[in-house]
């Protein structure tokens, strides 16, 4: 019988305990040597190697393992070094050369960072202004070796592909890709050359970027470079790995020639894809039937049914079984969570069981269903237990005709109700929400989790932070101010503890940015209100001074796209639930007089569908799940949101349909780009487009700053204008942020007093 192959697309890099931030953070702060940091990280690295192998997968990932982000990590390799990091007497391999262009220096600001896709991983953006790349090392190679010496694993190396890296990156026009991509090739072709030299069998080679639409004229170009690789390498299998959507073009690209392909079998139709129009008959189908972005335990019988289905369009032994994308996005094992209730627990699958999901099917696909008959009633049974349970509740759909949606009057009339109710200069200044969490911040809170701090004794803590920073905001002179999120853990996780339907896990932690990680929470019944959840701490804040201070929530849509969501209804559903709570909170915030309060939605845009035929639906629902929980506000109440940037233009008529009087965009490190989408549309609300880069540790000059403002006011009106930083500033030290801040004010003041002489003449 043949023995049926599983495999891996990727697996989370930063350990079960996040000793990989840890690691990285002590670089960063000169804690530990560069040699300390390599060695710490390379354990890191085997063991997740290891584990794969015990865990029973056959095809083990290696390249897929990063200090920052792959993406940045194919640019190196390839010498793509942004010029103003190359006057720094840096080598182009240098690791501070590499975390400089992800993180800024002094001198220079960091390369954009977006969306990976639809998730919530971010990737760093190659910039190919007059590119001339070179080989500078053969990283897979390096890597595969690693793995064969250590622990005598034999791995697949994994490469983003050619199309999908310089689609990702900027710094070139349209016209040119075909150009840009010639100067590529021949590094790819002899990368592959060599790992076809020393042996290897299998190569991945990343192309998410087919599952997008793009345009019919691009086909062939895309035929071309795959011809050549394979002429150049004809001996090397290369699995064309896909995933978080089927194929766009899928008719012609699916007979590329390479030896496999990857689908994604939970995200998007590639069932029904591969049933209308088949597979091809000389091919290997990389199955990926396991979810690699959601926890929940699979249904093996259910799997197994999906399984039965493919085999009658492709012979079994030319199928094999992997997770649908890299699991990067989920947690790495669930049996860290002692403290999980055993029913919630039971219905878990982080990375690891994952893996042994994957291992038994394969497992039943050779040896015959009857083989793992146990292992599919346990997963059916678990499955039963959660859904029979009081957690599941009684579920209803929420009849949105009965709910108010809309604001009481036009954004024209609410504005000048505004104006006199909160009295703010032009060009009024503010932060996006969250202060800086020393380490002093994240002591105490653990230190009250354990048990060895009261209530009392924390909540006085609590106060004494955010008295100081209402204290340093006065003094730096913003305009409306902020408590400072010193209580809260994460934007999404500290709702999530607070909100009934959801379970926070303990060591549940995701890659989001560089070593930012976030535990998202897990929604396993319905959500409802419990008690108010920001009201004591923002109230207490506004005590303390004569300017307003934001309320600030997380909104419906991030707290959803940010969380691990049931999977036995409709996320539509979910997403009425949490914004009918917030819109509970929103009331209480305005009952104790605060007056202006942010809805923060950064994942708005990085939820919406890889294909534009489903956008309309998500969208219409995000938006009136804002206005479901904003609409009760009285018209003197001023409602803020924030959003993260990436594609802005795609949702620009959706980010005007939420009629939130202010929108914060975050947009420094593309430095003006997203100003084009307001010279094309009239936006009429208040706008703050973020003047400079948190992410980063680098303080901005003045005169960077005023550029920034001055780009964007030649196209928006002072009047509608806000100057802020571009996120929150929970991740950045005391020192920095007060600087920063400094600069951003006195900015903000010097064009104020331009904008108001203009305005006298």
């Amino acid at each position: 019988m043949t023995q049926i192959t599983s495999s891996n697309i990727g697996y989370p890099r930063i350990g079960e305990q996040r000793e990989w931030k840890k690691a990285l953070e002590n670089y960063w702060n000169g804690n530990i040597s560069q040699q300390e940091l390599l060695k710490i990280t390379k354990e890191i690295r085997l063991n997740g190697l290891r584990k794969q192998k015990e865990l029973g997968i056959d095809l083990i990932p290696v390249g897929d393992f990063s200090l920052y982000d792959h993406v940045l990590d194919t640019a190196l390799m390839f010498g793509i070094v942004p010029q103003r990091f190359q006057n720094s007497g840096l080598s182009v391999s240098s690791l501070d050369t590499y975390f400089a262009i992800a993180r800024g220096t002094r001198e220079a600001f960091a390369s954009e960072m977006t969306k990976w896709f639809n998730t919530n991983y971010h990737y760093i953006v190659p910039e190919f202004d007059n590119a001339n790349p070179i080989l500078v090392e053969n990283r897979p190679l390096q890597l595969y070796k690693e793995a064969q010496e250590e622990l005598g694993i034999k791995g697949k190396p994994v490469v983003l592909g050619p199309i999908s890296f310089l689609k990702l990156g900027k710094g070139y026009k349209e016209t040119d890709f075909p150009n840009l991509l010639e100067k590529f090739l021949p590094l790819y072709i002899q990368i592959l050359k060599e790992l076809e030299a020393e042996g290897v069998e299998w190569v991945q080679i990343d192309e998410p970027i087919l599952v997008t639409e793009l345009s019919e004229g691009e086909v062939p170009l895309i035929e071309q470079t795959y011809q050549k690789i394979a002429e150049a390498v004809p001996s090397l299998k290369i699995a064309l790995q896909t995933y978080f959507e089927s194929i766009h073009h899928y008719k012609k690209l699916i007979h590329l020639p390479v030896a496999g392909f990857g689908l994604d079998f939970v995200h998007g139709d590639a069932l029904e894809v591969i049933r209308q129009f088949g597979f091809p008959q000389n091919k290997v189908l990389f199955a990926g039937i396991i979810d690699g972005r959601n926890v929940w335990r699979v249904d093996l019988e259910q799997t197994w049914g999906m399984l039965e289905i493919i085999q009658q369009i492709v012979e079994r032994d030319r199928i094999i079984i992997q997770p649908s994308c890299s699991l990067i996005h989920v947690p790495i094992s669930k049996n860290l969570e002692q403290t999980l209730d055993p029913i919630i627990k039971a219905s878990l699958s982080f990375a690891d069981e994952k893996l042994k999901e994957i291992a038994i099917l394969a497992d039943g696909l050779t040896s015959g269903k009857e083989k793992i008959r146990d292992q599919i009633k346990e997963s059916t049974l678990a499955i039963q237990r959660l859904n029979e349970s009081n957690y599941r509740g009684d579920t209803k759909e929420i009849d949105l005709d009965e709910i108010q949606a809309d604001r009481k009057a036009a954004f024209s009339q609410r504005i000048l109700e505004q104006q006199v109710a909160l009295q703010l200069p032009l060009l009024p200044t503010t932060t996006i929400g969250s202060l800086p969490q020393t380490a002093e911040v994240r002591k105490q809170r653990l230190r009250w989790r354990k048990g060895d701090l009261s209530n009392a004794e924390y909540e006085q803590f609590i106060n004494k932070e955010i008295k100081k920073w209402i204290e340093i905001q006065e003094d730096i002179g913003l305009d409306v101010l902020v408590h400072g999120e010193f209580e809260r853990t994460d934007m999404v996780e500290y709702f999530g503890e607070k909100l009934n339907g959801f379970q926070v896990t303990k060591y549940g932690w995701v890659q989001s940015y560089g070593s930012r990680c976030v535990k998202p929470p897990l929604i396993f019944g319905d959500v409802s209100f419990r008690s108010p959840m920001t009201v004591k701490e923002v109230s207490y804040a506004q005590t303390l001074t004569d300017k307003h201070v934001k309320g600030m929530l997380t909104g419906p849509v991030t707290i959803l796209n940010w969380s691990f969501v049931r999977d036995d209804i409709s996320e539509f559903d979910v997403l009425n639930q949490i914004a009918i709570a917030l819109r509970s909170e929103i009331e209480e915030l305005e009952a104790k007089n605060i007056k202006i309060i942010q809805v923060d939605e950064p994942a708005l845009r990085e939820g919406l569908p890889l294909k534009k035929i489903n956008w309309s639906t998500y969208l219409n629902h995000a938006v009136h799940a804002f206005k479901l929980a904003t609409a009760t506000v009285e018209n003197s109440t001023q409602i803020h949101t924030h959003m993260c940037y990436s594609s802005f233009g795609d949702i620009y008529d959706a980010i005007n349909r939420l009629d939130a009087d202010v929108i914060s965009i975050e947009t420094s490190r593309s430095h003006g780009e997203l100003i084009s989408t307001f010279e094309e549309n009239t936006y009429d609300k208040e706008i703050g487009l973020g003047v400079y880069d948190i992410h980063s540790p680098r303080v901005p000059a003045k005169e960077e700053l005023k550029e920034n403002v001055h780009r964007a006011l030649a196209t928006i009106p002072a009047k509608q204008f806000w100057i802020n930083p571009d996120c929150g500033l929970k991740t950045r030290k005391e020192e920095e942020t007060v600087a920063a801040l400094k600069v951003m004010v006195e900015v903000a003041k010097e064009i104020r007093a331009e904008q108001l002489q203009t305005l006298k003449k």
